[in-house]
């Protein structure tokens, strides 16, 4: 079965191209032993996006439909940096190319048109790929941050949490807490059935040892 990994756009703003490079990598590697389906980040295009909304205080919509573009742009970066990606804008294209034996990365631009999930800025790239691995029932939805998983406050400090369920995720965010994620994830995870791992994209060898071992150090939300 599939597992969707999410990409998050901070492993290139916030830790950089060391940290990138390494990861898309091991991604590429992992492709040839496992299907697999990321789903870019936003990046500093969203940073741009945002930026744009303050300057001419943009329609929520707008920003929303610019948001969803600037994954596109991400995930044709990370088709470079993946060996042997394929990047898919539908998602019976992205099934054959598993098929294959290669890494897919999404462009969801053309698909999301028509968006099914609420226009707003509590929905986030976090939130499309949960809804991702609803659609092509997924084994897990894996969120690849430059941290080492959830933590109840911000900045992190400690451990991370090991476990949550959906229900908790949601009372953590409701108050303002559990940063990292967006504040839809929890309703677009029970929407999609699916587990659900945060882990560090600064260690690549974690994203290995979860495809491999089905756990790894990081937070599972199920």
């Amino acid at each position: 079965m599939t597992t969707v990994i999410k990409i998050g756009g901070g492993l290139a703003r916030e830790a950089g191209d060391a940290t990138l490079r390494p990861l898309c990598s091991a991604v590429g590697e992992a492709g040839a032993r496992h299907p697999l389906l990321v789903v870019p980040g936003g990046a500093a295009f969203a940073d741009a996006v945002r930026s744009h909304e303050r300057r001419f205080a943009l329609q929520e919509a707008t920003v929303h439909r610019m948001a969803i573009l600037a994954m596109d742009q991400f995930g044709r970066l990370l088709c470079d940096l993946i060996p042997e990606a394929v990047p898919c804008t539908e998602l019976a294209a992205a099934r054959d190319a598993a098929a294959r034996g290669r890494t897919r990365v999404l462009l969801p631009a053309a698909m999301l048109a028509h968006d099914p999930l609420p226009v707003s800025s509590a929905v986030t790239s976090d939130s499309i790929a949960a809804w991702v691995a609803g659609v092509v029932r997924a084994r897990r939805l894996v969120l690849v941050k430059p941290v080492g998983g959830l933590y109840r406050d911000w900045p992190p400090s400690g451990e991370p949490l090991a476990r949550l369920s959906v229900d908790e995720l949601a009372e953590l965010r409701a108050a303002g807490r559990a940063a990292g994620v967006d504040e839809y994830l929890p309703q677009a995870l029970r929407a999609a059935g699916v587990e659900a791992w945060v882990i560090d994209g600064r260690e690549p060898a974690a994203l290995v040892q979860l495809l491999e071992h089905g756990s790894a150090t990081g937070t599972l939300v199920d």
